[in-house]
């Protein structure tokens, strides 16, 4: 792969240096990362022995691709050299919220503009990135893309119009299911078992389950009537759970969370 520049250097960047590194799909050497304060650009060379550049002028030179990694709020008072820097350059950008017109504006003569909105399980290489373009892919750049976002997990294209809802579903999603956790551990220390039982129950059921779900590739409605036998445990379970509107409530959480995104972003 050719030479990667990472602007920004905190968890993001590092996260896809480390997945990089871990499935081969880069060399240490093809790989650069700039800090605007150099601390985080030499502590994520120092842990994953990829380049560190001085400049912005360093990063960029000889870089085919550029990941925008900083926060998103400073995308508006980044350095306006960028924009002669990053000609002819692919963009991709993984600041929350910002669209592709944003990014267009910072990065006008980039060759393509790439925006996405990974999730924090792709710090382990477990995560879901969406992602759209501003102007269809070449086979090279394609990918590329799918390249640097394999190195969090599975990646999957949508239009930039869909990206709110995806926010809502799979950047946010995470956080439900770290919430459904805590709840059952809750619940199993209601139940009578011990806090620390309860929370290994918790966390070991929810991955079992999402791994049975992943593998067998069938609705998830299939197996949840495979446990369910009639009037027993589980379907009382349900029962409560139907009573409660569940899955009702969890549709307005994530609408809820679109509805969010689409507010953040109406000025990105």
């Amino acid at each position: 792969m050719s030479k990667i520049a990472f602007l920004g250097a905190g968890n993001m960047a590092t996260a896809f240096t480390e997945g990089l590194l871990a499935k081969n799909a880069a060399v240490k050497s093809a790989l650069v990362c700039f800090s605007a304060s150099g601390r985080s650009a030499a502590a994520l060379a120092e842990k994953t022995g990829i380049l560190q550049a001085r400049s912005l002028v360093e990063l960029l030179a000889g870089a085919d691709t550029v990941v925008v990694a900083f926060k998103p709020q400073h995308l508006a008072t980044a350095d306006p050299a960028l924009a002669e820097l990053t000609a002819g350059k692919l963009v991709l950008s993984v600041l929350a919220g910002k669209k592709i017109a944003s990014l267009q504006r910072r990065f006008p003569q980039a060759r393509n503009v790439v925006r996405t909105m990974p999730n924090t399980p792709g710090q382990i290489g477990a995560g879901m990135t969406g992602w759209c373009v501003a102007a269809p892919l070449t086979a090279a750049d394609r990918a590329t893309v799918e390249t640097i976002l394999g190195a969090l997990g599975k990646s999957v294209e949508v239009a930039e119009s869909q990206m709110d809802a995806l926010t809502g579903v799979s950047g946010s999603g995470p956080a439900y299911v770290f919430e459904f956790a805590a709840a059952l551990r809750d619940a199993g220390v209601a139940a009578g078992l011990a806090p620390e039982i309860a929370q290994q129950l918790a966390i070991e059921t929810l991955l079992g389950a999402a791994r049975l779900l992943a593998r067998k590739n069938i609705e998830p409605e299939v197996l949840r009537d495979q446990v369910t036998s009639p009037n027993g445990t589980t379907f009382a379970g349900l029962q409560r759970l139907a009573a409660r509107d569940f899955r009702g409530m969890i549709r307005e959480t994530v609408l809820a969370a679109k509805a969010r995104a689409e507010e953040l972003s109406q000025d990105s």
